[in-house]
């Protein structure tokens, strides 16, 4: 494993039960021999102990904006010149509020909003507080900027409560931030990723979609884009913001993604479809809505492109990459889809049940290629996203060796 050696990160912790975690944090840092220094809020000193901190990092601990020991009373410019990478665990959601909205009114803020430094953040809240329209409208704020949401994961909470919003655990956190030295993993390819559902219009007012929400192509741009990669992000119809840097291109209907898709793979290095795409559309669009005149109703259908297939038979084609959502039988359809496709991988999730991918912020896969399958077992998108681009990586330059740079 890479170590953290030389690396100054700056901790901070917020107030929550999962402040405990951030004592682990620290010390799985320290034992990566990074340099931590740490930054408590009032309320995270009501859950843990500075002085525990203390003996974890073996630096004073910082709590006060106005500390006298401070040069010229300003510890959050020291601190924020002093950091390589500020990450805080656990993130409550009055926090996430005030660093979404520029707020500075404590040590922890402030040094924040005079920092230019990489910010990642672990959320860590009950699965309402989580799940509520302006935590989530603060977290994509957040991610339009550049910042980096570790998790949170799925499962009991202390309130009692099940569902999203435990904070990951430390070594996960502590694997993440290592993996920020791999950055340029993909360094210059060119990778074209789809997302979303599309919308297969039948007259101006219906349509024929699905359940996508295009979180989990959304986080594969994200984390393709911090390895290096130059990405053309091909999304359908959702509320995402995409991440900064990204190429994103906004199209509707299977059609449309199809000709993006094809207008696009000239200069490709990796296309991995992730979209939802519908596998039929209505043979004509009404250009009026339909009343509801008759008993019944049919509308015939004609199939879409298949846009796998498409690029796996094209002309030098790139190394292709497929997703499938199964409802049964998910290893053997995938395998079928696989085979009938002639793409180099097939990353396989169930789209039935509790741990349907759909609408959810974690998800589990299979991954199925000529030389066997692999499981990645169930996470956050965001850190599932990381390493299914390491997978993506590590077969590509094993099917182009003179490609690894």
């Amino acid at each position: 494993m890479r170590k953290l050696a030389g690396k100054k990160i700056l901790l901070g912790i917020t107030g929550g039960i999962a402040a405990y975690k951030s004592a682990i944090l620290c010390r799985q840092l320290k034992q990566l021999e990074a340099d931590v220094r740490v930054i408590m809020t009032a309320a995270a000193t009501r859950f843990i102990t500075p002085l525990t901190l203390q003996a974890l990092s073996g630096h004073p601990v910082h709590c006060d904006l106005f500390e006298a020991e401070s040069d010229h009373g300003m510890g959050h410019i020291e601190l924020a010149r002093w950091a390589d990478q500020i990450i805080i665990a656990p993130a409550s959601a009055n926090t996430i509020a005030k660093l979404a909205h520029g707020q500075a009114e404590d040590l922890l803020t402030t040094t924040v909003l005079a920092s230019d430094k990489p910010l990642f953040v672990a959320p860590a809240m009950n699965s309402l507080m989580w799940q509520h329209l302006a935590t989530q409208a603060n977290i994509q704020l957040l991610i339009s900027r550049g910042v980096k949401i570790l998790g949170p994961a799925e499962g009991e909470q202390a309130c009692g409560e099940q569902g999203p919003g435990r904070m990951l655990e430390a070594e996960q956190i502590a694997e993440q931030l290592r993996q920020q030295l791999d950055k340029g993993l993909l360094a210059g390819k060119n990778i074209v990723i789809t997302a979303g559902p599309t919308w297969e219009a039948i007259d101006p007012v219906r349509g024929l979609t699905n359940h996508s929400s295009g979180k989990m192509g959304y986080e594969l741009a994200s984390a393709m884009l911090d390895a290096g990669a130059n990405i053309t992000l091909i999304s359908g119809p959702t509320a995402l913001l995409p991440p900064a840097g990204v190429n994103c291109i906004d199209i509707t209907s299977a059609q449309e993604m199809a000709d993006v898709a094809m207008a696009n793979i000239t200069s490709c290095d990796i296309f991995i479809g992730v979209a939802a795409v519908a596998d039929y559309r209505p043979v004509s669009t009404s250009k009026q809505k339909i009343k509801k005149d008759a008993e019944s109703l049919t509308i015939e259908l004609v199939r879409n492109p298949d846009i796998l297939a498409m690029v796996a038979a094209a002309d030098k084609a790139p190394f292709t990459v497929g997703f499938a959502a199964e409802t049964q039988s998910l290893t053997a359809n995938a395998q079928k889809k696989l085979s009938a496709k002639g793409i180099n991988l097939i990353a396989a999730n169930s789209v039935s049940g509790e741990n349907s991918a759909f609408n959810s912020d974690s998800n589990e896969l299979v991954l199925i290629d000529r030389d066997g399958i692999s499981h990645l077992s169930r996470c956050s998108k965001s850190l599932l996203a990381q390493k299914l681009t390491k997978e993506i990586a590590r077969r590509y330059y094993e099917t182009y060796p003179a490609k690894d740079s």
